[in-house]
């Protein structure tokens, strides 16, 4: 089976050196993606494509490419195709009505072609004769050039003649790296998520840092948001992870710091402690999911009182966005499940916070403020490869016992998102199933049966792991993971 993939369009503008540098990351970054599931797929670069192939043609094969190359950012769309040789016009009508005309059926169509080579006819050749021809001969309801029901998409070069049997709209963007690398500031809530997306989008290569304020059960929900990001968009290079303890930031901040003053100068240490990890790292700018007026902090004068803190580019991709822009987007890319349920422990510490934050006082405040705090907290923190969150599931299997056969006791607990439940229904006989998505678990899971025995189940496991450690911690014992 083989594919074809169209660059976005603005790659196509750039200058001969940079287009060639870009087409030659995205063709290493799509074989690196599939390969991961598939090692039988090639990758071919044109000029103006990559050719994909492969020779597993499972449906759950084809499915799971798809669905892969639909989230490589610089692809701006994919077509499935069949590939096909031709002598004249009527060649080309025939291969196109074997294989379409029961699309066409009841409908009304019309024909496109794209054409590269030398030949005796044109574009608009082919299509009033493979137009023709169908509407001659197959029943439809006739050509309708302007918003048909079906539209048949040929594309011929040279010799060739390929047949597009379905297209799927990519995300878009640059491939990774074209952009220098830049370090996300992760709450696990809407904008973060969304505003590190908009960075990988636009082919930076994304790491995250965590500060931590709400203990391990807060970690693990930021753990996983930027686990998805990475292994949904940006699977192709390795990313890091930090995570800082700032419960000892905060304390400092409450007992030192005036009320109002609390939610800018919190602002300030975090910038403070990112840039180190940022040098640290050898990364030029932070990014941070900050929207004009959305809160306290983010007022136009308490950015600036916020960026004058540090000398690192602060990226804001989100400024101009309203809330329920954002809260559209994470929905789009799917991190809106995660943030629903992740608490913001950052914006409850002021209980008046100032809109118009002065930098005399602020320094003044400061002035108050143990360093010594902030220099411990970025001693204590930790940095991890981001694929380790996976590998650190696996090693609590000690804790949570992972199983692949049923006690008479057992239930199986879906713990998947709805869209994943419809496309991939769960059926087991024998065994009740309970659906109970992820980001439910908090507070759905001890309204359940508790004499049971609960078995979680997700895709691929890494959820249905440390979201039993979560509910572990929290003092239930009757948890186990299943796996097929």
């Amino acid at each position: 089976m083989k594919f074809i993939l169209k660059f976005y369009p603005e790659i196509t503008i750039k200058s001969k050196s940079v287009r060639k540098r870009f087409c030659k990351l995205l063709n290493s970054n799509v074989r690196n993606v599939l390969r991961r599931f598939d090692e039988t797929v090639t990758v071919q670069l044109d000029w103006d494509k990559l050719n994909v192939r492969t020779e597993n043609v499972s449906e759950e094969n084809v499915s799971r490419l798809i669905d892969a190359m639909q989230c490589i950012p610089g692809i701006a769309h994919i077509l499935q195709v069949t590939q096909h040789t031709f002598t004249d016009e009527h060649s080309i009508y025939e291969t196109v009505a074997s294989i379409l005309a029961p699309e066409i059926e009841g409908k009304t169509f019309c024909v496109r072609v794209k054409r590269a080579g030398n030949h005796d006819f044109t574009s608009n050749d082919i299509e009033r004769y493979v137009g023709g021809g169908l509407n001659q001969n197959y029943p439809s309801l006739g050509v309708k050039l302007k918003k048909p029901d079906y539209t048949v998409r040929l594309e011929i070069r040279n010799e060739d003649l390929f047949v597009i049997s379905a297209r799927y709209e990519g995300i878009g963007g640059f491939p990774l790296p074209a952009q220098e690398d830049v370090l996300s500031l992760m709450s696990g809530g809407f904008d973060s998520g969304v505003s590190s997306y908009m960075m990988i989008n636009k082919g930076a290569r994304t790491h995250y840092c965590f500060f931590n304020l709400g203990g391990a059960a807060h970690e693990i929900g930021v753990k996983q948001v930027s686990y998805y990001l990475w292994d949904r968009f940006s699977a192709s290079h390795k990313v890091k992870f930090v995570s800082v303890p700032f419960e000892g930031v905060v304390g400092e901040i409450l007992e030192k710091v005036e009320n109002g003053q609390m939610g800018v100068i919190l602002k300030r240490m975090m910038m403070r402690a990112a840039e180190k990890v940022a040098k640290k790292m050898k990364i030029e700018a932070l990014v941070t999911g900050e929207s004009l007026g959305q809160v306290s902090s983010q007022t136009l004068t308490n950015l600036g009182v916020i960026d004058k803190s540090i000398d690192t580019l602060i990226l804001r991709p989100l400024t101009a966005y309203n809330k329920q822009d954002i809260i559209n987007i994470a929905d789009k890319i799917g991190t809106k499940p995660f943030a629903e349920i992740m608490p913001e422990y950052c914006g409850v510490i002021s209980q008046k916070p100032t809109v118009k934050a002065v930098m005399s006082k602020i320094e003044a405040e400061e002035a108050n403020f143990d360093f010594a705090v902030l220099d411990k907290a970025l001693e204590d923190s930790v940095t991890m490869d981001i694929r380790d969150i996976a590998n650190e599931a696996n090693e609590v299997v000690t804790e949570v016992e992972t199983v692949s056969e049923f006690g008479a006791n057992d239930v199986v607990l879906d713990i998947r998102s709805p869209d994943e439940e419809d496309e991939k229904p769960l059926e087991i006989d024998g065994v009740e199933i309970v659906h109970v998505p992820f980001y439910k678990l908090a507070t759905k899971f001890g309204d359940l049966d508790q004499s049971k025995q609960y078995l979680f189940y997700c895709d691929r496991g890494v959820m249905s792991k440390l979201q039993a450690l979560f509910l572990i911690e929290q003092g239930f014992s009757n948890i186990k993971v299943y796996r097929k």
